[in-house]
C-alpha cells in the first residue's frame, strides 16, 4: 500500500456480498498484500458489523439478498460513529452506468467497482483511500476534543486536569473528578448516539462554568471539578447524576458515578490525572455492585479498585 504513514496493524476491510466467487476473489488480492478481510453476507449482517467492527474500509456488493447495496451505504453513511473519513465502495459483476455511478457516489460511495477487478490497479485504489483515512484517524487522535460531542477525548480531560491540578497546587486547593455512565450497557446501537448527545447536553447544563467535562469512552463522561474536595465531591457526584437522569425523558435512564478527589493538592502523594482514573475505577466498582443488586449507585475510589480506562 503506497502510504506515507505505515499502518500499524493491518488495515480492515470488510467485504458485504453473498456471492461467495467474487468475496473469495477480492480477499486473494487483498489477504496477501497485508489487508485482514471480515465477511458478511446480508446487510443487515454487513451494518452490524461494521458498527461493531470499525472497519478501515467497507466493500458493499449494489445487490444483496435482504437489501440493496446503496441502502446500506446510506445507513452506515448516517450513522455517526462510521465518520465520511471511512471509504465505502459499491461493487457489481456488471459494468456500471453513468446513472448507476452517480447515484453511487449521491448515496456517500467513493467508488463503484466492476468485476472482474485489476488487481494491481485495485490495490492502487484501496492504498489511496485507506491511507487517507488512517491519515484521518491519526489527526482526529491528535486532537483534544471528541469530534461526536465537542467536549474534551481523554487526552484532551487529562491536559486539562493537569492544568486545573497546577493553579489547585499553586492555591492549596482541592480538586474533585466524577466519571457517570448508564447502569444498562445494554444499549441498541442505534441508539447510542442518541444517549451520548442527551448525556453531553445534560452535563454542560448541570456542570459549573469552572468545571471541565469530557467524554472519555463509549458512553461514559467525567467532570474535573477545581476547588472541590473530599467533602463536596459526593454531593457534586449525586447532583451530576440525578440532573442527568431527570433530564432524561426517554428511558428513565439510570446513571451510575465513580468519583474520587484530592483536598489540597499541594500535599496529595498523586498527580492531579490521576483522579481521572481512580474515579473509572470507582465507576467500574458501582457497575459490578449494580449488577450484583446492590443498591448503591455511586462509588468512592478505595485501593484496590479496578482502574483501567
Amino acid at each position: 500500500m503506497a502510504n506515507r504513514h505505515r499502518p500499524t496493524r493491518p488495515p480492515v476491510v470488510l467485504i458485504i456480498d453473498d456471492h461467495e466467487w467474487s468475496t473469495r476473489s477480492l480477499e486473494s488480492i487483498l489477504a496477501p498484500n497485508g489487508y485482514a478481510v471480515m465477511r458478511a453476507y446480508t446487510g443487515s449482517k454487513g451494518l452490524d458489523r461494521a458498527r461493531s467492527h470499525r472497519p478501515d474500509l467497507v466493500i458493499i456488493d449494489v445487490n444483496l439478498p435482504d437489501a440493496s447495496g446503496l441502502d446500506v451505504c446510506r445507513a452506515l453513511r448516517a450513522d455517526p460513529h462510521f465518520g465520511p473519513s471511512n471509504p465505502i465502495l459499491i461493487t457489481s459483476p456488471e459494468r456500471a452506468t453513468r446513472p448507476q455511478r452517480l447515484e453511487a457516489l449521491r448515496a456517500g460511495a467513493w467508488d463503484f467497482l466492476s468485476y472482474p477487478a485489476d488487481a494491481e490497479e485495485l490495490l492502487l485504489r484501496l492504498g489511496a483511500y485507506v491511507g487517507a483515512k488512517l491519515e484521518a484517524d491519526r489527526l482526529r487522535d491528535a486532537t483534544l476534543v471528541d469530534e461526536d460531542t465537542g467536549l474534551y477525548n481523554l487526552r484532551g480531560i487529562e491536559r486539562r486536569a493537569r492544568e486545573l491540578g497546577s493553579l489547585a497546587y499553586r492555591d492549596r486547593t482541592g480538586l474533585a473528578c466524577v466519571v457517570v455512565a448508564p447502569a444498562s450497557a445494554d444499549v441498541d446501537e442505534r441508539d447510542v448516539a442518541d444517549t451520548v448527545a442527551r448525556l453531553a447536553r445534560g452535563l454542560q447544563d448541570t456542570a459549573r462554568v469552572s468545571d471541565v467535562i469530557g467524554r472519555t469512552g463509549r458512553n461514559e463522561f467525567v467532570v474535573v471539578a477545581p476547588g472541590t474536595g473530599r467533602t463536596g465531591v459526593e454531593r457534586l457526584a449525586a447532583r451530576i447524576a440525578a440532573a442527568l437522569e431527570a433530564a432524561d425523558d426517554k428511558v428513565g435512564m439510570r446513571v451510575l458515578a465513580g468519583y474520587d478527589a484530592i483536598e489540597n493538592v499541594r500535599e496529595a502523594a498523586m498527580a492531579p490525572s490521576d483522579l481521572i482514573l481512580n474515579a473509572t475505577g470507582a465507576l467500574r466498582t458501582a457497575k459490578t455492585a449494580a449488577n450484583g443488586g446492590d443498591a448503591g449507585w455511586a462509588q468512592r475510589f478505595a485501593p484496590g479498585s479496578p482502574t483501567t480506562h
